[in-house]
């Protein structure tokens, strides 16, 4: 080879090696948020290995090497006097603070648990179709809520509800809401919460997720208002609403185009339609860099698969960037669909019309 492609070659080896430098601290940080190492040093403080094994019940030989290998990775700190090993102050909200703006540990696990379908995936490269729904494990569900649970209690009542003020008008006069693709109903119990006088249903798929939501919002104390149903809403919403909302939905639905029908047909007059969906460009040459890297991965691993798995659209995770949600709205008879900014790596809000 010539000099100048040798060079080439050397360097883009050396992304590669950091690429799955990255990928084996994602599996030791995995590791450590399943088994709850880091919430534990986050709240009981510094730890030995023994130290640690003894406070969270687990191997003491295993528990060392993880701890060796997050010290590697640069996710602990170590105290060579004590042989402790600490989260630093400033990582703790990255791998211990559950649902915080800045938590991760949803991603680590997300790389993991992933490769359970890995060989149906590969099938369906070879031969077409999908992953189906029915899959993916329990877990990988607990994992998708955990990944989205960031956007409900730190930025869709503090940031995104402030910009649509006639959602908001709703919601505080006792308007009716349906959550489409509601999964565990974080969402809609947050709301709830938020706004006593409302109504509020849960629509989704999964029933497993379903008669987990129905849990959760009798354990909040709001299923006087809150109710959660299994439904293919493609065929229709039962009722009128004056709120719709689907966050991270439509994407990887097999028919967008018909949830997106059903949701315009359902709305009142004067409704509003929510819909957050991925931040992302129309060109994928506009879509480069670590955040479409992961996107591209969430598509390939869920997104994309679940839609072809059932012969559908597969739109694909970046799928829905706004020139197509625009086509799709007007042709599915929407009036109006603002764009709103929000400061988000991976979302992005819309206000629609009917």
């Amino acid at each position: 080879m010539p000099t100048t492609d040798i060079a080439g070659a050397e360097a883009f080896a050396e992304k590669v090696l950091g690429d799955c430098v990255g990928a084996s601290a994602c599996y030791l940080a995995a590791i450590g948020d399943a088994l709850g190492l880091f919430t534990d040093l986050a709240g009981r403080g510094p730890a030995t290995s023994d130290e640690l094994a003894d406070r969270t019940g687990l191997e003491e030989r295993y528990v060392r090497e993880w701890l060796a290998g997050m010290h590697a990775a640069g996710y602990l700190s170590r105290d060579a006097d004590t042989g402790r090993y600490a989260i630093p102050p400033e990582h703790v909200p990255v791998l211990a603070q559950e649902a915080g703006p800045l938590f991760c540990g949803a991603m680590f696990r997300d790389s993991i648990e992933k490769a359970d379908t890995f060989t149906e995936l590969l099938t369906a490269f070879r031969e077409g179709g999908g992953v189906a729904l029915s899959a993916f494990s329990a877990q990988t569900r607990e994992t998708l809520a955990r990944f989205t649970a960031p956007w409900f209690e730190n930025a869709l009542i503090e940031d995104w509800l402030p910009r649509m003020p006639d959602v908001t008008a709703h919601l505080e006069s006792g308007g009716s809401v349906a959550d489409v693709g509601c999964g565990r109903g974080a969402a809609v119990i947050r709301l709830a919460k938020e706004f006593p006088r409302a109504q509020f249903v849960g629509f989704d798929l999964h029933a497993g997720d379903i008669e987990f939501a129905t849990d959760q919002a009798r354990a909040a104390q709001v299923d006087d208002r809150v109710r959660f149903q299994t439904l293919d809403v493609t065929e229709g919403l039962p009722g009128h609403y004056h709120v719709i909302t689907t966050f991270d939905v439509v994407h990887d639905a097999v028919d967008p185009a018909g949830m997106l029908r059903a949701v315009h047909d359902a709305l009142e007059p004067d409704g509003r339609y929510i819909c957050v969906d991925i931040n992302c460009a129309d060109r994928p040459e506009d879509n480069v860099g670590p955040i479409a890297t992961l996107l591209y991965a969430f598509s390939l691993n869920y997104c994309l698969t679940v839609s072809l798995a059932e012969g559908g659209a597969g739109l694909g995770t970046c799928g829905l960037a706004e020139p197509v949600l625009r086509r799709m709205a007007t042709e599915a008879g929407f009036h109006s669909v603002r764009h709103i900014a929000v400061d988000d790596p991976f979302n992005t809000l819309y206000e629609l019309a009917p």
